[in-house]
């Protein structure tokens, strides 16, 4: 039987038909389940344009920021643009620089390794800035909880803008200002942008005053992909941008884009949301993680072929590191996690875990144990750990509530990070402890599968697939649709992979005959027999140019 618990969504009400009307059963049902359901809703969800974006002026300190990069702009000052090092980060810079570029501005970007210096804005990086002659310091994806950095920037003299995307501290930077829609106070329409949706408001709003504000539509291609990999929720705002995005990632890829999609056997017109994360974004991700992500920021921005093949090439290998590295730390962490029996929360640590796959590896352990899970790279002095949760507990809350214990740290609800001297790693397993078993106590932890609708095979033919197309882009907050099919037959069934991970299947019911695959499930080849019901999203395979649709198995248990 499934180890995961199957919560089909309540039923469309009869009264709700009216309002999607026009639309096959199956396809309203599934607007419902995302909260569509007057005209006007419908309307804006399905075209998903520019009516979606609100006015980059509303964000908070939006007239300060502009009127201090139109001074520096006009007096000819030298701008850094101070970034992270995962793809949103990456992204954000790349845009930014872009768009300043355009207005002739001085503009160099800044990407702080990942390894010898850590995430957000650092004291030792803004004064050797401010030693190259930089006087303003526009950070993007980072920069909200820089509270000593921007102390040591004002006795400089170096101002510093900050843009970010993050949940603000109780306690904000003495920045000169801070555009970030989770502000307190913030009128701004959408709270949810990454942050490279927050650096190209920036942008929109600075080239408004010169009257060349459609020349951001240029860079949707790098709003999507930061958007995406960093799983902010594609709704509202975010469809827009990520919509507008893939069209130009599909029809005019950038140079470095096009070179790193041949050698993952993907081409123009087949990047969707999914290609990004599981595609784009890793290898992109891969440079921070192991090396520099300057890396991925010149793949990004260059205009030589010969570059591009080499930096793809690169990333290629990196990535390729990266995956052996993580398999490696997980069987240790794994190990350490068993040995101690099934906790609140999971902890593991070790001297040799790289950095740059920490979070990798929690987010593995996460999803097999559905358990919250920290991994520490332990250091003599100081460690470094990584975050994942589940969604019945909120660890960035949990991280404040003993914030005392860490030389920093920050991150969302499900995902976090921090540093923390090695001697307080203790204190601070015992209070994560204490506080998970209180708020997972008598909780049934399993994994939920949400499923839209049940429907039987034959239901899903006709205009229904491109219809579901319409509600695209799909990710965080718009998942791809999952349906449910009972007392489906198995006709045929085989392992593929190198290792038989997977498992490929044809079903039939009552007359209707599916191909089907069920990634990572070929341990359970021996349970795919007789009748099954399936829980399942709706695919293309792609195979030797041609296309056809097939059933992508999410988990299966015996029919009762």
């Amino acid at each position: 039987m499934s180890q995961r618990r199957w919560n089909v969504l309540p039923a469309l009400p009869p009264g709700r038909l009216a309002s999607v009307s026009g639309f096959p059963p199956i396809v309203a049902q599934l607007l419902f389940n995302r909260g569509l359901g007057g005209a006007a809703d419908l309307d804006s969800f399905l075209c998903a344009d520019a009516r979606l974006c609100g006015d980059p002026e509303l964000l908070p300190a939006m007239p300060q920021a502009v009127a201090r990069l139109y001074r520096a702009l006009l007096s000819g000052e030298k701008i850094a643009v101070y970034g992270d090092f995962d793809t949103d980060g990456v992204t954000a810079t790349a845009l930014m620089v872009e768009g300043l570029s355009r207005l002739k501005a001085d503009v160099v970007p800044y990407i702080p390794h990942r390894l010898t210096e850590g995430y957000g804005l650092k004291p030792a990086a803004l004064e050797g800035l401010y030693n190259q002659g930089v006087s303003l310091v526009v950070s993007v994806d980072c920069g909200i909880s820089g509270l000593a950095a921007v102390r040591r920037a004002k006795r400089l003299g170096l101002d510093i803008i900050i843009t970010d995307h993050h949940v603000p501290p109780e306690t904000l930077p003495a920045a000169l200002a801070i555009v970030d829609p989770k502000l307190p106070g913030s009128s701004y329409s959408f709270a949810d942008l990454s942050g490279a949706g927050v650096a190209l408001k920036l942008l929109q709003a600075l080239l408004r005053t010169v009257g060349r504000e459609e020349e951001t539509s240029g860079l949707l291609d790098l709003v999507a992909l930061g958007t995406v990999a960093d799983m902010v929720p594609l709704v509202g705002e975010n469809r827009y941008l990520v919509k507008e995005g893939l069209k130009q990632l599909n029809g005019a890829p950038r140079l470095g884009l096009r070179e790193l999609l041949a050698r993952s056997g993907a081409g123009p017109g087949e990047i969707d949301s999914e290609r990004i994360s599981w595609v784009l974004a890793p290898r992109l991700n891969a440079a921070g993680r192991l090396d520099h992500a300057m890396a991925s920021y010149n793949l990004l921005t260059t205009v030589r072929a010969e570059e591009a093949q080499t930096i793809a090439g690169w990333l290629e290998e990196k990535n390729a590191e990266r995956q052996a590295l993580t398999a490696k730390a997980l069987a240790v962490a794994r190990e350490q996690v068993v040995a101690r029996g099934l906790q609140p929360v999971l902890f593991a640590g070790d001297a040799d875990f790289p950095a740059g796959i920490c979070g990798l590896v929690a987010s593995r352990l996460a999803e097999e144990f559905y358990r919250p899970a920290v991994v520490v790279r332990i250091g003599d002095q100081l460690s470094s750990g990584s975050c994942r949760s589940i969604p019945e507990f909120n660890i960035v809350d949990a991280l404040t509530r003993c914030g005392h214990l860490f030389t920093h740290f920050g991150g969302h609800a499900q995902a976090a990070g921090f540093g923390i001297l090695t001697r307080r790693l203790d204190t601070l397993a015992q209070s994560l402890l204490e506080t998970a078993g209180a708020q997972l106590a008598g909780l049934d932890l399993r994994p939920t599968i949400d499923i839209d609708v049940e429907v039987r095979l034959s239901e899903l033919g006709g205009n229904v697939f491109p219809m579901i197309q319409r509600m695209a882009p799909f990710g965080q907050g718009n998942p791809l649709p999952v349906f449910l099919s009972r007392r489906v037959e198995v006709l045929e069934r085989r392992l593929l992979g190198s290792k038989g991970e997977h498992l490929r299947l044809k079903v039939k019911q009552a007359g209707t005959v599916w191909d089907a695959i069920a990634f990572g499930m070929g341990a359970e080849a021996a349970k795919a027999h007789s009748l099954l019901d399936i829980v399942y999203n709706l695919e293309v395979d792609r195979w030797n140019g041609a296309e056809r649709l097939r059933l992508n198995v999410l988990d299966f248990a015996p029919s009762v």
